[in-house]
C-alpha cells in the first residue's frame, strides 16, 4: 500500500509501515543513458565515494580525540579506518562533533540501563559507528545499525581485522539504508514495537528534507510511547539559517510534533560546560536534539485493536447466551 508523506504543519502522518526511507532520492539508482538505449552505473571507488569519505572524516575526529591528553571518550577502533597521513584542520568542528558524540554515548547508556529485559537500540549512522563495540552495553541488548551498505561492509572488514567484538550476551545486526522497507526489515530481524527502544542518529546521510521526514515516520511507527530519539541533524534541514535560533526552534518543534514527538534542542555550549570543556565560537552546522515519543507504536495500536475486538466478540457471545 502506498502512502503520501505529510510535512511539518500537516495533519497526522499515515502509518509508517508503508513508507520506505529512500534517503538516496537524489542519487540512488540514477543511470546514464547511452545512445544505443543501454544504461551504465558510475562505479564508486574508495576515493570517490562521498559517503565513505564522510564516515572516514568522522572516524578521524574520534581518532584524534582518543589521543588527546584529556579525551572526552576513547574509541580504540577509530584508528583502523584512518590513514596514517590524515591531517585535521577543523578544531571548532572537531570539538563540537566530539561533544555531541560524548552526549549521545552517555544518553544511550543511561537510557538502556533503565530498561528491563530486552533492550533495543537503533543507531542511524554513517556505517562506521563503533558504539556497538566500544560502549559497555548491558546484557540482553540488541543493536540495529541503519547505514549505507558499502560503508558498513568496509568498516566491518576493518573491525574484524583488529579483533573488535560485541559485548557478550548482546546482538548486533545491520539494516542497509538502501533497503526498500526499513521498518519491515527491522521487524524481520527481530525488532519488537511492543517493547521499549532507544533511537540515536549521528552521521546518517540525509539528502533531502523528505528523507528526514521518512526517518521520523519510521521511528514514530516503531518506537513505543515514551521512547527517546536523539542525536545530531544537519542544520540545513531547518531552512532558516544557522544564526536564526528562534526560527529554527519553531521549525524543529513543528516538524517533530507533526510526527508525534516532543523535542528539545540541546546547546553544545551547555553540554561542553557540563563536561568541563570550552567551545570556541564558529560555524557548526548541526542541531543537537532529544525527542520523546508521545504516541503509541504501530504494534501497540495493533495489540490494543485486537484486544478491543476480542472484548467486543466476548460481549456479543454473552448477549447471545442471555437471549
Amino acid at each position: 500500500m502506498q502512502c503520501a508523506l505529510k510535512f511539518a504543519c500537516s495533519a497526522a502522518p499515515p502509518s509508517s509501515a508503508s513508507i520506505a526511507p529512500l534517503l538516496f532520492s537524489n542519487t540512488h539508482n540514477k543511470k546514464k543513458k547511452l545512445r544505443n538505449g543501454c544504461s551504465i552505473r558510475a562505479e564508486l571507488s574508495d576515493d570517490n565515494d562521498p559517503l565513505l569519505q564522510a564516515a572516514i572524516n568522522s572516524a578521524s575526529l574520534r581518532f584524534h580525540e582518543t589521543h588527546r591528553q584529556d579525551p572526552l571518550f576513547i574509541d580504540p577502533y577509530a584508528g583502523c579506518f584512518v590513514s596514517t597521513h590524515t591531517q585535521m584542520d577543523m578544531e571548532t568542528k572537531a570539538k563540537q562533533y566530539c561533544i555531541a558524540t560524548k552526549f549521545i554515548d552517555d544518553k544511550l547508556l543511561s537510557t538502556v540501563n533503565h530498561m528491563d529485559g530486552l533492550k533495543q537500540v537503533v543507531l542511524l549512522s554513517d556505517g562506521m559507528d563503533t558504539r556497538p563495540y566500544r560502549l559497555n552495553w548491558p546484557s540482553s541488548t540488541i543493536m540495529f545499525d541503519i547505514s549505507p551498505l558499502r560503508v558498513f561492509q568496509k568498516a566491518a572488514e576493518k573491525l574484524d581485522g583488529v579483533g573488535a567484538k560485541i559485548p557478550q550476551r548482546c546482538l548486533f545486526l545491520h539494516v542497509p539504508l538502501e533497503t526498500p522497507n526499513i521498518q519491515e526489515t527491522l521487524v524481520t530481524k527481530g525488532f519488537n514495537g511492543t517493547r521499549p527502544s532507544v533511537w540515536a542518529i549521528q552521521g546518517l546521510p540525509l539528502m533531502t528534507l523528505v528523507s528526514f521526514e521518512e526517518i521520523l515516520l519510521t521511528v514514530s511507527g516503531m518506537a513505543m510511547k515514551g521512547c527517546l530519539f536523539f542525536g545530531e541533524l544537519p542544520a540545513w534541514l531547518a531552512e532558516t539559517g544557522i544564526g536564526n535560533k528562534s526560527s529554527m526552534k519553531k521549525w524543529i518543534n513543528n516538524i517533530f510534533m507533526s510526527y508525534g514527538f516532543k523535542v528539545d534542542m540541546i546547546s553544545y555550549n551547555e553540554v561542553a560546560k557540563r563536561l568541563g570543556k570550552v567551545v570556541k565560537p564558529g560555524d557548526y552546522e548541526k542541531i543537537l536534539f532529544v525527542a520523546e515519543q508521545l504516541r503509541c507504536s504501530d504494534d501497540q495500536m495493533e495489540t490494543w485493536r485486537k484486544e478491543l475486538q476480542r472484548v467486543d466478540e466476548d460481549g456479543d457471545e454473552e448477549g447471545f447466551e442471555d437471549l
